[in-house]
């Protein structure tokens, strides 16, 4: 079977051999030849932010919890964790998820043409533990409850219009959404361990108040073909949506989800897994899984959000594991692209670049602290391939 790259639509082989060069798919991979040595090259020593970078990038802390973010008014919210970018004129914005419970929602921080901060505000509140989310192609954030019979908010980032709870959605332990303009659907992700994977069918696509909940049928291999079924009950009571269409497969805790090119990749981090779909012929199959590495060391664990860059490449963020973001590249290259020190008792969430693909954008949930009032967004500059 062959692989499409994550957004340029080239097709790669996949008989190649391993992790460090290449991963493959169902077989073990090899110790990498160059432990860390990814597209970027080695990370280098801690920047005074405690993150290791590869030459000729550095970074700067963005906001941090319970303090004003610079040049605003606005206190920055405790738990930061999904997040997307928004272009804003010459300008651009992120948007950061609060992952607590109560209050919850979601705030954005407003940049100019330069990358100084010229505002930051509230998008959605009182809402409970919005984890990840998705950024839909008319401009607004999609704000996922990681409780049971959660919902989706859809959130204005521009911070004019008032959030609307999108009920249609589903009621469940919500995680990522992720768009496709193609076929006019929304990828769902769901944080249980024997969690689904949906798709949610617009009645109009841009317009989420009415619409169909599918669930995806497969059989019990790491690859194979797949079906979409109708959710009977999307409201989730009293049967929860995973258990209610016979043949729903199943993962083990549901994460970060990105679509591009007829392609939906999306985290389990129950497994530390990445999965594939393949949208033009209806496959699945595991595209890494650290289990797999021989002798250990795998470069990516714990694995959570994930974003994709106009290369091509993946970069997927740790919860846990080394704090890393690591890289996967269309050739299958898996390598650190930064980690931070320090933070062990944290995770890395709501990996997003800026429109123009300069700067990424990313918070560690808890800081040094290890508590939720001890979060940091950061953003990290330099030569990203193009």
């Amino acid at each position: 079977m062959e692989r499409r790259s994550f957004l340029r639509g080239a097709v790669i082989g996949t008989s190649a051999a391993a992790f460090g060069g290449t991963l493959m798919r169902g077989a073990a991979y090899a110790a990498p030849a160059q432990p860390g040595a990814g597209p970027y090259g080695a990370l280098g020593a801690a920047d005074a932010n405690g993150i290791q970078l590869p030459s000729g990038f550095s970074s700067r802390v963005i906001a941090r919890s319970g303090q004003t973010v610079s040049g605003t008014s606005y206190t920055w919210h405790n738990a930061p964790d999904g997040g997307a970018c928004y272009a804003n004129g010459s300008g651009w914005i992120y948007v950061s998820n609060s992952e607590i419970n109560p209050s919850g929602g979601a705030s954005a921080v407003r940049f100019g043409s330069t990358g100084a901060i010229t505002g930051a505000y509230r998008i959605l509140s009182n809402t409970r533990q919005n984890c990840a989310g998705g950024k839909t192609p008319w401009n607004t954030w999609l704000s996922c409850e990681e409780v049971s019979l959660g919902y989706v908010y859809e959130a204005d980032p521009y911070g004019v219009n008032a959030a609307v709870r999108r009920d249609a959605m589903g009621r469940f332990k919500h995680e990522a959404a992720a768009a496709d303009p193609v076929r006019q659907v929304i990828y769902l992700t769901e944080d249980e361990s024997s969690g689904c994977f949906y798709r949610f069918i617009p009645t109009t696509w841009g317009n989420l108040s009415s619409g169909t909940l599918q669930v995806l049928v497969a059989g019990t291999a790491t690859s194979g073909s797949f079906t979409w079924q109708n959710v009977p009950d999307p409201d989730g009571s009293p049967t929860a949506t995973r258990s209610q269409v016979s043949g729903s497969k199943k993962f083990n805790g549901g994460e970060g989800c990105h679509y591009a090119n007829d392609t939906v990749w999306f985290t389990t981090k129950g497994d530390n897994r990445l999965w594939q779909l393949n949208l033009a012929n209806s496959t699945y199959e595991l595209a890494y899984d650290d289990s797999l590495v021989v002798g250990g060391g795998a470069p990516l664990t714990g694995v959570d959000n994930v974003t994709g860059s106009s290369s091509g490449d993946l970069f997927i963020a740790e919860d846990g594991g080394n704090m890393e973001i690591c890289i996967i590249t269309p050739d299958d290259v898996v390598a650190p692209f930064l980690r931070i020190g320090g933070q062990s008792s944290s995770e890395i969430c709501g990996p997003a670049f800026s429109p123009d693909g300069s700067r990424l954008y990313f918070s560690s949930q808890r800081g040094t602290s290890g508590s939720s009032s001890g979060g940091i967004t950061y953003e990290v500059t330099g030569p990203f391939r193009a």
